[in-house]
């Protein structure tokens, strides 16, 4: 697919890597529909894509509930004349434990119901409900055409401790991302998926600086990635006609 001249939805645009594929695309020609929860956020990535070769839209969505999500896509494709490719970038961490015994007081705690489901409903529900209601769209209005769905998973999908959440809904996209390449083939749609290792943004950036050293050290490279390389295997992806069904790690050679 060429980037220039397409259509966009991303998830999650207001911030951290979502803001950076939002822009990334607009920068290369391409017109954007983005949603986020936070108005504020939503006013930045538009003010910052004023005056770039493609159109910056931000609209309202939770992602975890399915009638948003149905609603967005509909609107955001109606306000960009289409839509031919989706970015499932939404995501949230509630990390804690499984079980967690206190060497004090031997209270016994677990990771709550909430904590989750919180991380369910919007980094596996909501990457369903988005491509759901994409797929449908297209299935209506282009099938046969060319369209794209990149999901971004994480470098926990592997496993990672105090992220029983995070990583099982990590590594659940993985799964419906190859299982979908088959589904949706017929219809023109390609699926990919990126499992960024540490990367640059708000979170990270937010931790103690000997925090941070410890996060990094691991890592053959010595340091995070950049937004812009993860964007890298977006734009990859988004080109490689022949690419579908696989996820890129893009993680400085770190294995959890």
């Amino acid at each position: 697919m060429k980037i220039e001249g397409s259509k966009w939805l991303v998830t999650g645009g207001g911030s951290g890597m979502g803001k950076h594929f939002t822009l990334g695309l607009a920068k290369l020609g391409a017109d954007v529909a983005f949603c986020d929860m936070s108005a504020d956020a939503i006013a930045a990535t538009v003010a910052a894509g004023e005056g770039l070769p493609g159109k910056v839209l931000g609209f309202t969505c939770n992602v975890a509930n399915s009638a948003e999500v149905d609603q967005w896509v509909a609107d955001a494709a109606a306000a960009l004349g289409g839509a031919d490719g989706l970015i499932n970038n939404a995501g949230i961490i509630r990390d804690g434990l499984l079980v967690k015994k206190e060497k004090d007081s031997g209270v016994v705690s677990v990771l709550s119901d909430a904590k989750w489901q919180q991380v369910i409903d919007v980094n596996l529900s909501g990457v369903f409900y988005g491509t759901r209601a994409f797929a449908k769209h297209h299935v209506e209005t282009k099938a046969g055409q060319e369209a794209v769905i990149v999901s971004i998973s994480s470098i926990s999908r592997a496993g990672n401790q105090g992220q029983s959440n995070y990583s099982a809904a990590k590594a659940g996209l993985v799964s419906m991302t190859k299982l979908w390449a088959g589904e949706l083939a017929r219809y023109g749609i390609r699926t990919g998926a990126i499992a960024p290792g540490f990367t640059r943004t708000p979170i990270l950036e937010g931790m103690p600086p000997a925090m941070l050293e410890k996060v990094v050290a691991p890592v053959p490279l010595k340091r995070m990635g950049e937004p812009e390389e993860i964007f890298q295997a977006v734009k990859f992806i988004a080109e490689c006609g022949y690419f579908t069904g696989r996820c890129i790690d893009v993680d400085g050679g770190l294995v959890l």
